[in-house]
């Protein structure tokens, strides 16, 4: 369908069962249905009313339990939220895709050229040239097309809006050229290999899977080729508590370095025991040799190993609570991961800047208004940007109003869990 038409079949209703399979709720169809239209009128303007379009979209994702492990072959649980990327997207003969995003510059990929480049580090069209070239090396095929995308999950909040945007490219050729049959895991993959390969982070795999797969999963990476996930049954609307997000502020722009320490001090520590990652290390084997690792490693890789581990053992106990819907039992493992979290992977503040500490900041008031009741946990990478807190419904109005009169107007999102990862809404 051309722009001006699909506008208008949005607009009249024709696609609201389309959006409720992303969207969940009637109240959040009708708010998409402008946002979607301001999407589609902004491509026409760009590349041209009269061109054939869809839409993608892909998730933002919220780390559940499983924090720093997935970079070490670990567990996690996470899911995919309301929060999304969405694209307007039309096939070209050019061979060159162009991705324009709402208030950034374009982004131009020539298919002819996908090899990475090192200058090209930190460059968001590197992130497209590498999707790309992952699925090409897939053996898929990639063509030429123009995009027009927004964004409405936060940079710098943890839910991985970078993530989104790597699973929304990847989706987009998925269903331009292969008929939707790249999968899920393999979009994912193609995803974190964009971001290490081209864009020069050390990243995990956690964020892409979570975004590319949808709904609340466990995801054992022992072997990263091949990770074995599990999607849980459980319906959290029904536990009478909100998921909520709180976006502390900070920047992670200059961050890099500090997520990279968590993963080579656990490799480090790995290393040290003669294995590439801690998980190919029992926890046995690993405190056996304490006393030789203490004079090979830093305090600090021994802690975050000792994290590691132990966050392995709460992400298999948070999936054995939910399946039986012992929301109590699952809540005190929360408070565990994030008081490890806190204390042994010290990822709630940068040492680069230690009297800066919001995510501190944020937990302790979580802490005053929840204790007793709630949950709270640093959220993500760390360091700066979000944490999450599971908060009694009776109780959100009040959190959200202290937590708002501290850290700004809009900072706490209470989130929808989405049933869908990357897929094509229209």
């Amino acid at each position: 369908m051309k722009v001006k038409e699909l506008i208008s079949a949005i607009n009249s209703g024709s696609y609201d069962e389309n959006l409720k399979a992303v969207y969940v709720m009637d109240s959040a169809v009708e708010s998409q249905k402008p946002r979607y239209a301001e999407a589609l009128d902004s491509f026409g303007a760009l590349f041209g009313y009269d061109r054939e379009v869809n839409i993608i979209s892909a998730p933002g994702r919220t780390e559940i339990c499983g924090n720093h492990t997935d970079h070490n072959n670990g567990k996690v649980i996470a899911a995919s939220i309301n929060l999304d990327a969405i694209a307007v997207v039309s096939k070209n003969e050019d061979n060159i895709i162009r991705v324009k995003s709402k208030g950034h510059r374009i982004n131009v990929v020539d298919l002819s050229d996908l090899e990475p480049k090192e200058e090209r580090y930190g460059d968001s069209t590197s992130l497209v040239q590498g999707v790309a070239a992952g699925i090409k090396n897939l053996g898929f095929e990639v063509g030429g097309f123009d995009a027009f995308t927004m964004n409405d999950v936060m940079g710098g909040s943890g839910l991985s809006s970078s993530a989104a945007y790597e699973v929304l490219i990847g989706s987009a050729v998925s269903y331009l050229f292969n008929e939707g049959k790249v999968s899920a895991v393999d979009i994912a993959k193609v995803a974190q290999y964009s971001e290490n390969v081209f864009f020069g982070k050390p990243c995990g795999l956690l964020d892409q899977m979570a975004s590319s797969v949808g709904s609340i999963v466990n995801i054992d990476f022992k072997s990263t080729k091949e990770p074995v996930i599990k999607k849980i049954d459980f319906d959290f609307a029904k536990t009478g508590y909100s998921l909520c997000i709180v976006d502390t502020g900070g920047n992670h722009s200059d961050l890099t370095d500090d997520y990279a320490a968590v993963r080579s001090e656990m490799e480090s520590v790995a290393k040290a025991l003669g294995k590439n990652v801690l998980r190919e290390a029992t926890y046995e084997e690993f405190f056996a040799a304490l006393p030789e690792l203490t004079k090979k490693v830093n305090d600090r890789a021994i802690l975050r190993a000792i994290h590691f581990y132990n966050e392995n053992r709460r992400v298999d106990e948070c999936v054995k609570y939910l399946e039986n819907n012992d929301f109590e039992g699952f809540k005190k493992i929360i408070l565990e991961s994030g008081f490890s979290s806190y204390m042994l992977n010290q990822n709630v503040y940068t040492p680069k800047n230690p009297t800066e500490q919001k995510i501190s900041l944020a937990l302790a008031i979580s802490e005053e208004l929840l204790k007793g009741r709630g949950a709270w946990r640093v959220h993500g990478g760390g360091f700066a940007g979000t944490v999450q807190a599971f908060v009694p419904n009776d109780m959100l109005s009040e959190y959200k109003t202290v937590i708002e009169s501290v850290f700004g107007e809009g900072t706490c999102y209470a989130l929808i869990i989405r049933p869908v990862g990357g897929y094509q809404v229209i």
